[in-house]
């Protein structure tokens, strides 16, 4: 049996080939999958309010030490509120007779149906505009909020 005798050079260069083979493979498969990003999603009014009517309605049916915040600090508005407790008289019914699961759902439901009625309930805070409504500084100064 006859050894063959290692060669530091040959080594070197073996590595380096390797090393180009690894790097235009992985340039090859990255090339035949195009990266794929995801598609900005995007909310309606009526899909914020129910998120924000629906999930503070949970947290006071939890008793979380955050639902006592005020309409101002849970980036309601008015409207928003007023559908926030009208929903979370119901849901504390429901809870009552049904179970919390039960008060979670009706609070789903009645949020999405009161909110997109109300077609996102915005208009009412005196602080919040949307964004097509809100006035842009032309001298320096700070919009009037009204």
């Amino acid at each position: 049996m006859t050894r063959r005798r290692f060669h530091p050079a040959r080594a070197a260069i073996a590595a380096a080939l390797a090393g180009c083979l690894l790097t235009v493979s992985a340039g090859c498969e990255s090339a035949r999958q195009p990266a794929r990003s995801p598609a900005p999603r995007t909310s309606s009014p009526a899909d914020v309010c129910t998120s924000l009517v629906s999930y503070w309605v949970k947290e006071a049916l939890k008793g979380s030490k955050w639902a006592g915040l005020d309409w101002e600090q849970k980036g309601m508005s008015n409207e928003q509120y007023e559908i926030h407790d009208d929903v979370l008289v119901a849901a504390r019914a429901e809870e009552r007779g049904r179970g919390r699961e039960a008060a979670f759902a009706l609070t789903d439901r009645e949020a999405r149906r009161r909110c997109e009625a109300a077609k996102g309930a915005t208009g009412s805070s005196e602080n919040w505009r949307p964004p097509s409504e809100q006035r842009v500084p032309t001298s320096g100064s700070r919009p009037s909020p009204s």
